[in-house]
C-alpha cells in the first residue's frame, strides 16, 4: 500500500501557484515555485499616514508638496499624478517580497492628459534623489502603466552599476525587449524587457487594453507583488508570473513609488524580508 506523507515546517509558510500563458495557443502550463518566507512582514504604508516615507517632486525636491500630490484617504495612498516625482522609503531593502495593492483613478494631467496611465515602482534605489532626469533615483523599475504594467526598466546612468539580464524573444517590440522564459539571454543598462505578453499594438493612449492584458480595468483593485531575491527580481501581476531578470545590479536599495501624471491608489504596501539561505 502507497503511503502519502504530508511534511510540513513552520519556516515554509506557502507555496506560490502561478501560471504563464504559453506563446502559441494562448493555453496556460502550471508553474510551481516554492520559497521559504520568516514572518518579517512589515506594512510599509500603515493606512493612516505616509510614516517611512518622504517625498520628492521636480523642481520643488524634498517634503515640499503644496499641490498635495501624495495624500492618505479612506486608508489608501492617493497619488494625484499632477506633478512629477515620488515617494520614497527611508529604509533601503534587500531580499524581499513587496505585496502591493493599486487601482487608477480618473485624472490624468499635462503632459499626459490622452496618455496612457502610467506610474511605477522603482526598487534598489541607490544615490541622490533627481540624479535620473531631475526627478528618480537610478533605479530598477517595475512598470505599471496600462498595457504595460510589469514591464522592466532600468533607470540607470548606462553603467553596468544599473543592470538586468532576462531572457528574451527573437523578435523586439518597437526598441524593447520582450521577456520569454525560454528566451536568449539579454543584458540591458537601459531601456525595456516588456512583459511576456505585452500587445505588440500598444498605443501611448488614455485607457489603452491589450487583447491578452492580465491588468484588470481602471478602477479595478490589482495585485501587483515584486520577488528580490539575491540578484533576481520576478513580477507577478494577479496571479500570473508576467517577467523575471537576473543579474541584477544593484540588488538592494531604497523603494520609490512615481507620480507621473496619472491618478492612482495604493490600499495595500507590505514587504516581507526573505529567510536567507
Amino acid at each position: 500500500m502507497k503511503k502519502i506523507i504530508l511534511l510540513t515546517t513552520f519556516s515554509i509558510l506557502f507555496i506560490l501557484i502561478n501560471e504563464v500563458k504559453s506563446y502559441g495557443q494562448g493555453s496556460q502550463q502550471q508553474v510551481v515555485a516554492l520559497k521559504q518566507y520568516n514572518d518579517n512582514t512589515t506594512k510599509l504604508f500603515n493606512g493612516n499616514n505616509l510614516d517611512g516615507w518622504y517625498s520628492f517632486l521636480k523642481n520643488r525636491g524634498r517634503d515640499n508638496d503644496p499641490k498635495n500630490v501624495f495624500t492618505v484617504e479612506d486608508g489608501m495612498v492617493r497619488i494625484s499624478g499632477e506633478e512629477w516625482g515620488c515617494i520614497t522609503t527611508l529604509a533601503e531593502y534587500e531580499n524581499f517580497k513587496l505585496v502591493t495593492e493599486f487601482k487608477w483613478g480618473e485624472l490624468s494631467f499635462e503632459p499626459r492628459l490622452d496618455k496612457a496611465r502610467d506610474s511605477g515602482i522603482l526598487l534598489h534605489s541607490q544615490g541622490e534623489d533627481g540624479s535620473k532626469n531631475g526627478t528618480w533615483i537610478h533605479s530598477i523599475e517595475c512598470q505599471i502603466i496600462e498595457g504595460g504594467t510589469g514591464d522592466f526598466i532600468v533607470v540607470g546612468d548606462g553603467s553596468d552599476q544599473f543592470q538586468i539580464t532576462g531572457t528574451v524573444a527573437m523578435e523586439k517590440q518597437g526598441y524593447s525587449y520582450v521577456f520569454q522564459p525560454d528566451g536568449i539571454p539579454t543584458t540591458i543598462n537601459s531601456g525595456h524587457i516588456n512583459w511576456f505578453d505585452h500587445d505588440p499594438e500598444w498605443k501611448d493612449m488614455f485607457g489603452f487594453r491589450g487583447e491578452n492584458d492580465i491588468e484588470k480595468t481602471a478602477g479595478k483593485w490589482n495585485k501587483l507583488e515584486c520577488i528580490a531575491e539575491d540578484d533576481q527580481l520576478t513580477i507577478f501581476l494577479n496571479g500570473i508570473l508576467i517577467n523575471k531578470a537576473t543579474n541584477v545590479k544593484p540588488s538592494k536599495g531604497r523603494i520609490q513609488i512615481q507620480s507621473e501624471g496619472a491618478e492612482i491608489f495604493f490600499r495595500k504596501i507590505e514587504l516581507t524580508q526573505l529567510s536567507k539561505k
